[in-house]
Formats: structure tokens, C-alpha cells, sequence
């Protein structure tokens, strides 16, 4: 089942094994070419397409600058960012894999350097910037105090997410996810560890999560009827109860979700607490994607440490979820989904050039 084809909306997808996003922190910082997709984006999502994943979700795409995690990062708020997106999706096409595009905004976690070197808050003078969150609470000692967003600018945000759906559209995107996991701006609503507003955006589950559904709904207008939007979400903060974001509310969420148009939930957890425990191990989070799955109407996709093809295979079979996101499995080896098709006795598509290896 791992290489059946699964249909959203009018959109089939080739296979079940799916390129999670993971941002390279490689692109120019500023100038003209900031956020701009290099030879190396090129490369690293064309070797993955070739590899065999049906459906390449980018790495964290910025909506606008301020919204990137590092100056790093990619974006899609100008015409070059598009353009180059365009050439990459053209490739991705050929080889029968679904280009898919996470449009997301960083919050208080934005203007970070890479992290290799460490990941740290970088100031003014190294390219930093003033953040925002919906509260002004720090992530940790180390980050500095965000700037709580005003109503004007909830707004302004909402519409660059919308834009940024519509230059996605433009470069050939097939599915456009809506980062809300991670901790990054809509997480930071949506948990009420980092969420301490009194206005229409804070305190009762229903403030809390306004803000990821005017993002759903701004990107759903702007998206063709015909293709999928995703949207990742963080299914506990794993905090005690009442302290942060549960697996609960998770649940009521996505019922929510699904009258707005999003048509899968890609389910991950944490990233919006520092420091707290995670009791991670192969497919920890697996159980999180089966009880939404379970619970209501909406596909999902799971993730964490799913790394051999008899369990992503099972993670298919036993119903816990529609598609299985791999991440660092696919960096560590790019043709993952030709090896797991081998062992599993199936069929996957394998690009013409190469027919001697098989």
C-alpha cells in the first residue's frame, strides 16, 4: 500500500512516501537574490524526485522577509523567488513527483542563524530583525522579546500568506501546505503557552485558533478548487494539561480544518516549548496522526523516525495514516523510496536514463 497512488481532490499522487520539509539555510541572506532558490535547492529536491518520492514538500518558505526562520531561508514575495521556483517544479513534474510548496511564517523563532553554527538569535548587525508573536513572550532566554502583533498587522500577515499562495500557483506548486507546527507564528497562537492575548485572538480555543483558519481561508481563495492544501500542525506541546497545545485540541481543530478547505493534516508535535522532554523513537508520532485519523474525516500524514520500508509500509496498512513524510531518511539517502519498493515486492517509477541499475 505504500506505493498505491492516493487521490485529494483531483490531484493523484504517485506514492505514499512523501519528502518532508527541511529547510537548507542555504540561500543569499539580502539583496535582490535573498530567499531566491539556488543550484543547491535545485539539486537537493531534483535528486529526491528522481529518487522516487511521489509528492516534495520544500523546505519552510517564507511568506514575506521578516517571516523567514534564518536570513537563510527561502521566501516567495517576489518575482525571482517565483521564477526560480518555477524551473525547480518544471523538473519535479517530469519526473512524476508532486512539487508542494510549506508556506509559513517564523514569529518569535525568526532571524536565526544556521544551524550548523549553532542557531542562535542574530542581531541587527548580522542580519537580524525584530520579531513578532502573538504575545510578547520570548521562546527562551536566549531569544530576544517579540513584538506582540497588532490587528492591522494580523491582517498584513494573513494577506502575505494569500500573495504567497497566489506566486505559488504562478510557479507550478500542486499543493501548498500551511505551516502551523513547530512553534513557528501560527503554532504560537494556536498554544496557550505562548498565546496570552485578551482580544478575538486569545484565551478560548475558538480565539486561539482564528488566526490559522483566516490563513487557511486566505490561501483556500487563492488556491485552484482542484488542488490539495495541507496544513502541519503540532499535535502537543507536550506539556502538562491546561499548560499548553494537546492532542485534544488537535483533534477539534482539524473537524475545523476540514470545513475550511484543508484537505490533509500533517501531523508532527513540539517545537513551541524549549527544553521540554520529547520521549522520541522510531515513529513516535505515529499514534498522534492515527487518533486524528480516527477521530474525524481528515486524511493525515505522519512523520518522526520512520526510516524502514516494512514500517512505513505498516503505517499505511494499519490505517494510522494516509502517507508517511520522511526527512532525514531522504537525506541520508536520496533513492530510499527505489530500495523500499524492492523490499516491499512493489513497483515504484524509476527514470528511463537508469534502467541498467534495475
Amino acid at each position: 500500500m505504500l506505493f498505491s497512488p492516493l487521490t485529494l481532490r483531483s490531484l493523484t499522487i504517485a506514492n505514499r512516501v512523501w519528502m518532508a520539509p527541511m529547510c537548507q539555510y542555504a540561500a543569499i541572506s539580502d539583496g535582490p537574490e535573498a530567499g531566491v532558490p539556488l543550484e543547491w535547492h535545485y539539486n537537493h529536491l531534483a535528486t529526491r524526485a528522481v529518487g522516487g518520492a511521489g509528492l516534495i514538500l520544500t523546505e519552510a518558505t517564507a511568506v514575506s522577509p521578516e517571516g523567514r526562520i534564518s536570513p537563510f531561508d527561502l521566501g516567495l514575495w517576489n518575482d525571482r523567488q517565483e521564477a526560480a521556483f518555477a524551473r525547480i517544479n518544471e523538473f519535479l513534474s517530469q519526473q512524476g513527483t508532486v512539487p508542494g510548496v510549506q508556506l509559513a511564517h517564523a514569529g518569535r523563532k525568526a532571524a536565526t542563524d544556521k544551524t550548523w553554527r549553532g542557531g542562535a538569535p542574530l542581531p541587527a548587525a548580522e542580519g537580524g530583525w525584530t520579531t513578532v508573536a502573538p504575545s510578547p513572550i520570548a521562546f527562551d532566554s536566549a531569544h530576544p522579546t517579540p513584538a506582540e502583533l497588532s490587528r492591522d498587522d494580523i491582517d498584513g500577515v494573513v494577506a502575505d500568506f494569500a500573495q504567497a499562495a497566489v506566486r505559488a500557483v504562478r510557479a507550478g506548486f500542486q499543493v501548498a501546505e500551511v505551516h502551523g507546527a513547530h512553534g513557528y507564528l501560527i503554532h504560537q497562537f494556536l498554544s496557550p503557552h505562548s498565546n496570552r492575548r485578551t482580544d478575538a485572538y486569545g484565551g478560548t480555543f475558538a480565539n486561539r485558533i482564528r488566526f490559522a483558519l483566516e490563513v487557511v481561508e486566505a490561501v483556500r481563495a487563492v488556491w485552484p478548487d482542484h488542488l490539495p492544501v495541507f496544513f502541519r500542525v503540532s499535535a502537543t506541546d507536550w506539556l502538562p494539561e491546561g499548560e499548553g497545545w494537546t492532542l485534544e485540541e488537535t483533534v477539534r481543530l482539524a473537524k475545523e480544518l476540514l470545513a475550511h478547505g484543508v484537505d490533509l493534516l500533517d501531523v508532527s508535535t513540539g517545537g513551541n516549548v524549549a527544553d521540554v522532554k520529547i520521549p522520541n523513537g522510531p515513529g513516535y508520532q505515529v499514534p498522534f496522526a492515527a487518533r486524528v485519523r480516527a477521530e474525524t474525516d481528515l486524511p493525515t500524514s505522519a512523520v518522526g523516525e520512520i526510516t524502514d520500508p516494512h514500517q512505513a509500509e505498516d503505517v499505511i496498512a494499519s490505517g494510522h495514516a494516509d502517507a508517511v513524510l520522511l526527512g532525514r531518511e531522504l537525506l541520508r539517502n536520496p533513492y530510499w523510496p527505489h530500495e523500499a519498493a524492492r523490499a516491499l515486492g512493489a513497483e515504484v517509477r524509476r527514470p528511463d536514463p537508469y534502467h541498467r541499475a534495475y
